[in-house]
């Protein structure tokens, strides 16, 4: 486990010299999510009605901008073969680096959530809710990325094949996402809709590394 924290926080450092590709992410969640009452007129209580798709929606773009260089660079500089060879088990180091990967992203987005939900007049419950369940679904949207980047590691266009390996796997944490939002908008308990994302969370917490994993040897060879 100790090896697990250092590539963590190596993984974190170089993050915080790099900052542009968090701010990148961030950036594209907040200005994409603020195009939408442009497009979609003033009406504030449709806006509020649709508010949680959009923005789910938006923050599962925002994830896919940052997952092709998830072992990119790792592949490149060779890093990838000492973690092969390092005692550190292959799958832990798939988990360590889908934790940076959310740490730098998917918390982030969170974070900038509420200013979001003050644009599309969220009452306070929907917003906690949104909140919530972003906290739960994005952490599941970096462990089903790092498969897909460990499967179009070294690959062409890796960038475009990413997305189209990811995305309908990302569906169910999208509705359930959004129906958590919704119950909150209608006075009802978001309970169940979290429950399932928690639930989601925790099967990839286990599939993932393994698939990385087994994908990342892969490119290897």
């Amino acid at each position: 486990m100790r090896a697990f924290w250092r590539l963590l926080a190596r993984d974190l450092r170089l993050a915080l010299r790099q900052r542009s590709d968090g701010a990148t992410v961030v950036l594209f969640f907040v200005l994409t999510a603020a195009l939408f009452p442009f497009a979609l007129g003033s009406d504030q209580a449709f806006l509020t009605r649709v508010a949680p798709g959009i923005l789910w929606v938006t923050a599962l773009l925002a994830v896919l901008l940052s997952l092709e260089r998830l072992f990119l660079a790792d592949f490149e500089d060779g890093s990838l073969d000492q973690m092969l060879l390092s005692p550190l088990a292959l799958e832990l180091a798939v988990l360590a680096k889908a934790a940076a990967h959310w740490l730098t992203t998917g918390l982030l987005l969170v974070i900038a959530t509420p200013l979001l939900a003050l644009l599309y007049n969220l009452p306070a419950a929907a917003t906690l809710s949104l909140m919530a369940a972003l906290l739960l679904g994005t952490p599941a949207l970096s462990l089903i990325g790092a498969i897909g980047a460990a499967l179009t590691l070294g690959t062409r266009r890796g960038g475009v094949l990413v997305p189209l390996l990811v995305l309908p796997l990302y569906v169910p944490s999208l509705i359930f996402g959004v129906a958590a939002s919704e119950a909150a908008l209608s006075n009802i308990s978001p309970k169940d809709p979290l429950l399932l994302l928690g639930a989601i969370f925790l099967v990839m917490l286990l599939v993932a590394p393994l698939g990385g994993a087994a994908a990342l040897r892969q490119a290897a060879e």
